[in-house]
């Protein structure tokens, strides 16, 4: 679906992925709902916009809360007039911690964020995006969605999750006007960890941190967007993304021994 004059929901749109998301579709002449559940980063998203903000509207809504998701399609309608498209890219992570350290209302917050504002989302836009001549769904997974991170079980678990629903809801649209993307980014340069409150539980630095290049969150951006403009089924959004799917797909075992090698520093024994 190509995006200029379309009108897309973004989900996270208050800071890293989701706010250069905004930014990038705004400047290939969408027009946005940025949706975030911090009101004070939306702002300063809106002023980032500069003279595209004309095309930007705001909405504070935690997504992991059905009653203010389900009220969301009638408010961004009577914005823009409809919905073409929806980004579910709200995520947070859990503290870098083993199952057996986790606590219920770490896993709770992680399954109803990642997962169910996933849902919430999808079942609240679909019915509008089924109306339109053309309309798209990307959801947000994680190389962490196929592939297992040691301290991020839970996590992980959320976005294989997001990972099936998403193929599964491809394969019930087919043949109707509603196209369906699942994006799997690697490692980002976003503040996820900060804005999911396990800051603390990160004890790595300098030399003990793996060897990943990161990749900016607006070059992630634009890699999205692509993928939604040229309907790809699934993206993988850089190069460890790339090498881990590969490798994976010819030996699962040694995979997650490679990534528990890397994030050993991160847990304690």
């Amino acid at each position: 679906m190509k995006l200029q004059n379309k009108i897309v929901v973004v989900t996270g749109g208050g800071s890293g992925l989701g706010r250069e998301l905004v930014l990038a579709l705004l400047k290939r002449g969408a027009s946005v709902a940025a949706v975030d559940i911090n009101a004070s980063t939306l702002e300063e998203t809106v002023k980032l916009a500069g003279m595209n903000s004309a095309n930007l509207a705001t909405y504070a809504v935690n997504v992991a809360d059905r009653a203010q998701v389900e009220a969301l399609p009638e408010q961004v309608i009577s914005r823009f007039g409809a919905v073409d498209g929806i980004i579910n890219n709200a995520g947070v992570i859990q503290p870098f911690v083993k199952l057996k350290d986790l606590d219920y209302a770490a896993i709770d917050r992680v399954m109803n964020v990642n997962l169910f504002g996933t849902l919430y989302m999808t079942k609240a836009f679909l019915p509008h995006l089924l109306a339109r001549p053309e309309a798209h769904i990307t959801n947000i997974s994680s190389m962490g969605g196929f592939l297992p991170v040691p301290g991020q079980t839970i996590y992980g678990a959320s976005k294989a999750a997001v990972k099936l629903m998403t193929e599964g809801l491809s394969s019930e649209l087919q043949g109707t006007n509603v196209r369906v993307t699942v994006v799997f980014p690697g490692a980002m340069g976003t503040n996820i960890a900060e804005n999911s409150g396990v800051m603390n539980t990160l004890k790595m630095t300098g030399a003990e941190a793996p060897p990943v290049k990161i990749l900016s969150a607006d070059k992630a951006a634009r890699i999205v967007l692509d993928g939604i403009e040229s309907n790809q089924y699934r993206v993988l959004v850089g190069n460890d993304a790339r090498l881990m799917d590969a490798i994976y797909r010819l030996h699962p075992q040694r995979a997650a021994r490679f990534i528990l090698n890397q994030m050993s520093g991160l847990l304690s024994q």
